[in-house]
């Protein structure tokens, strides 16, 4: 985030907001935050599969969500005992906690909110 806001700082429109007299003030609450606000998302949809694992993790080994509340962790580790039975039970919520990560990625994102670096 300091870096993209230094970088900003010496854009031409910057540059143009202090030619014309804006006070710092404006030009750091009207100008920098909506140029910084994708670089945000991006790094925001970048962490959300870490800690739906951590999640997972957590409540399949018995410390995060409490079993009244579904989680998909707790849904593998109560499955267990029946894997060579039902191992469908055990499948498919791994299988949906892989999916749901892959979705959050944000490569597509990405590419939607900075289209100059979809260019590579």
């Amino acid at each position: 985030m300091r870096g993209q806001v230094l970088s900003l700082k010496g854009k031409e429109f910057i540059e143009a907001a202090r030619a014309v007299g804006c006070p710092t003030g404006r030009i750091l609450f009207r100008h920098i935050p909506p140029n910084t606000l994708a670089p945000i998302i991006v790094s925001i949809s970048f962490a959300i599969p870490s800690y739906i694992l951590a999640e997972a993790s957590l409540s399949f080994h018995g410390i995060g969500i409490r079993p009244p509340m579904p989680s998909w962790g707790s849904m593998v580790y109560l499955s267990f005992p029946i894997i060579t039975y039902l191992p469908a039970f055990v499948i498919m919520p791994t299988v949906l906690i892989a999916l749901i990560m892959i979705a959050f990625v944000g490569d597509g994102l990405r590419d939607a909110l900075e289209p100059q670096m979809s260019g590579r």
